[in-house]
């Protein structure tokens, strides 16, 4: 378990949308009887194929939890550590990534760390 993985527990705090995981299954979500949240995977049961293990992060809902965490990042510090673990979290489980995914976290990233840096030099003139 990566501190990314520790710090979104997407067990016990994502919403799972039977309609993002038909999506990406690319199916109705019609076929999809039931969804259960497991401690590191995603088990969906298929009315047409019985059961199917899905990762976290491949979820749409993973992406805007640790898009959530980003723009909640109260400190550059704090930013940058998250920046590190999501790096290390998306090269350690590169084919669970969807390379849009990681994309939208970048640009994401970038924005806060832009606003970061506005408060921060706004705090050092202040002082």
């Amino acid at each position: 378990m990566t501190a990314l993985f520790r710090r979104v527990q997407p067990s016990k705090k994502l919403r799972i949308a039977v309609r993002s995981i038909a999506q990406l299954l690319k199916i109705s979500p019609n076929q999809i009887k039931r969804v259960e949240s497991w401690a590191f995977v995603v088990f969906v049961h298929r009315l047409d194929r019985g059961g199917q293990f899905i990762s976290y992060r491949r979820l749409e809902e993973w992406q805007n939890a640790i898009a959530h965490h980003i723009q909640t990042s109260p400190s550059l510090a704090e930013l940058s550590q998250l920046k590190t673990s999501i790096h290390y979290d998306s090269r350690k489980f590169q084919k669970q990534y969807l390379p849009k995914t990681l994309d939208f976290l970048k640009q994401i990233c970038l924005e806060k760390q832009e606003v970061l840096e506005i408060w921060e030099s706004l705090n050092c003139i202040a002082s």
